[in-house]
């Protein structure tokens, strides 16, 4: 029973591993051209379903709570997309004389460009009793497009001024005062991360560079802004029903892997050989670990200006990325490519390790949370 109860937990990490064995026993099922047709149905249909939940579930009037910690934003949000990608580029000249597979250490790279995800670092940071607003705020943050839904005045206002868009009566197109504007409604991780994948590694598709922001602008932005559209008119009716989202994006998630799999397992000239992927592992596990020590170190200086709580967001939100916006994100910037499974098995890796170490530090970071609250308490004067 309590087996049955673990896997239907685990339900996931099952099926990745479910998927990536059926990819291997019958590839031509899901390769491009295959019965499955991923061309269509996983570039265009399965990415714009993931991303419309999103728009669906994404509450924005949440997060204007953790507005005020400016500071903690600004720390999280430049650890994650500039120091931590700068970091992994720097370590991985060192890994290029290795004899590790070539293909993985560019992995390494895009899930150091990834953006934070929206769940498991604010699960974590719940689970530790620290400032889940700022993990709320960051996750959203990091993780969307830079665009804004202003629920007062009816407005989106998009960094796509060359865009002719027509929007349903009641939303217009805005394009100036971006940075006056509520800062607790625009994202970025959409716009950064393709970007920082361009910059570090360049496309390796031969789709041009316009066409790959075109089509993100497609199958991410516009069925994130429906689903945010369509939010507005049944927020009570989502608020009441409580659908599972979460299970609905995985589930294409898991799709999406299956079929970028297929793509390598049809192909014979690839070969993973398993020392690069144990070596692999073994790098993601002390990046997850050295990061999270680094962020601690630094959050509770003396003149740090964090609190126990906010250590906690920033150790969860700082080092943790994104397995369901940047497996989409790379099916798109390196579409076509032979080599992509490989290249996105890192991710992968990553995703499963950085929950798994969160949740054996729980235990430890909370009793040190509580601990150190009571210090500050004991340390305050008495009137």
């Amino acid at each position: 029973m309590r087996l049955l109860e673990r896997m239907r937990k685990e339900w996931f990490m099952i099926g990745i591993v479910l998927a990536i064995a059926g990819a291997k026993l019958e590839p031509s099922i899901g390769m491009n051209g295959g019965p499955l047709k991923p061309e269509i149905t996983v570039s265009y249909i399965a990415v714009a379903t993931i991303f419309f939940n999103s728009g669906l579930s994404l509450n924005t009037e949440e997060l204007t709570s953790a507005l005020v910690h400016i500071k903690l934003h600004l720390f999280i949000q430049i650890f994650t997309l500039a120091f931590f990608p700068a970091a992994v580029w720097l370590f991985l000249q060192l890994l290029s004389i290795t004899p590790i597979n070539e293909w993985l250490l560019k992995g390494l790279q895009t899930v150091g460009c990834m953006p934070p995800p929206v769940s498991s670092a604010v699960i974590l940071t719940k689970a530790v009793g620290g400032n889940e607003a700022a993990a709320i705020f960051n996750s959203a943050f990091g993780s969307f497009l830079l665009w804004i839904l202003d629920p007062k005045c009816h407005t989106f206002c998009l960094p796509f001024s060359i865009l002719n868009v027509s929007l349903p009566a009641g939303f217009s197109l805005c394009f100036h005062h971006l940075w006056q504007r509520t800062i607790s409604r625009v994202e970025m991780g959409i716009v950064v991360t393709p970007l920082l994948l361009l910059l570090f590694l360049g496309s390796s598709s031969s789709v041009p560079f316009t066409s790959i922001f075109s089509q993100l602008f497609m199958t991410v932005v516009v069925p994130l802004i429906i689903g945010q559209i369509v939010r507005r008119y049944i927020k009570d009716w989502l608020e009441r029903k409580q659908p599972p989202f979460g299970a609905v994006s995985s589930s294409v998630l898991l799709m999406i892997i299956y079929t970028t799999f297929c793509d390598t397992f049809s192909n014979p000239s690839i070969d993973l050989d398993k020392f690069s992927l144990l070596l692999v592992l073994f790098i993601i596990c002390s990046i997850q670990l050295s990061f999270m020590l680094l962020t601690f170190i630094y959050s509770t200086r003396n003149n740090s200006g964090f609190t126990p709580a906010d250590t906690v967001a920033v150790m969860f939100c700082s080092t943790h990325k994104s397995l369901t916006l940047g497996i989409p994100m790379l099916k798109i910037v390196f579409a076509g490519h032979e080599y992509l499974s490989l290249i996105s098995v890192p991710l992968l890796i990553y995703h499963p390790v950085q929950i798994l170490l969160g949740s054996v530090l729980v235990p430890t970071i909370k009793s040190w949370m509580v601990s150190r609250q009571k210090g500050v308490k004991l340390m305050r004067p008495t009137v």
